[in-house]
């Protein structure tokens, strides 16, 4: 599953015609369970640390920073890494029967694809501290009263969809600024935000020509300021 999200991050990133994307799961029973036990239990200290929570939060805070809305439609099972997936999303729609949990304690581990420090910026801290200090799970109705959730829907790829519908009807370069200031507010990437709009801002200027054409003629930049 990492290497297709991977794989889809590849495209989205490298195409201007996606203006939105819907991640939703496959079956009726979750939207995503969490990690496979029998893949990450075999492996030592160091893989574990290095390969396995390396790689996913890498690629987690990757999905987070795609340049287009990412909406989740959610039903079943979130769980562990499903909630931490489901947090990278700019909209969630849930079904009625989904459920939610961070059950990592309850098997000696920690949640470890950023899950916890997004969601601890997504959600009070006392619901959050419930769920990853007890493993209770909670019931969408219950998410959605704390705003994790946009809304409860029976048929949330429906919905997911007509959100989509709304965003693509908007500017694209706007939306993808837009939710580069939001990340960068909410704590996602500042860096990148600041490197990126300032780079969008010069980029569009006379100057930007100016000094690329003057470096291939191998000549001195007549820059106007504009």
């Amino acid at each position: 599953m990492l290497a297709s999200l991977a794989e889809a991050a590849d495209a989205v990133e490298r195409s201007r015609e996606t203006k939105a994307v819907i991640i939703s799961g496959r079956g009726p029973k979750a939207f995503c369970a969490g990690a496979d036990i029998a893949d990450w239990g075999a492996l030592d200290t160091v893989d574990f640390v290095r390969l396995w929570i390396g790689s996913g939060r890498l690629l987690f805070d990757r999905l987070a920073r795609l340049p287009v809305p990412v909406i989740g439609a959610l039903h079943g099972w979130v769980f562990g890494g499903g909630l931490e997936l489901a947090a990278i999303c700019d909209f969630r729609v849930a079904a009625p029967n989904a459920m939610f949990a961070l059950p990592e304690a309850s098997i000696g581990v920690t949640p470890g694809w950023s899950g916890a420090q997004r969601l601890a910026r997504l959600m009070p801290q006392a619901l959050l501290r419930e769920m990853v200090l007890t493993g209770e799970r909670l019931g969408a109705e219950r998410l959605l009263s704390v705003g994790f959730l946009n809304e409860v829907a029976d048929d949330p790829m429906a919905r997911a969809l007509k959100i989509a519908e709304r965003v693509v009807r908007l500017a694209p370069r706007a939306v993808e600024a837009t939710k580069l200031v939001l990340g960068a507010a909410d704590g996602e990437s500042k860096e990148q935000a600041l490197d990126r709009l300032a780079a969008g801002l010069v980029s569009a200027t006379r100057d930007r020509a100016e000094g690329v054409q003057s470096f291939l003629e191998k000549r001195s930049p007549n820059f106007l300021g504009d």
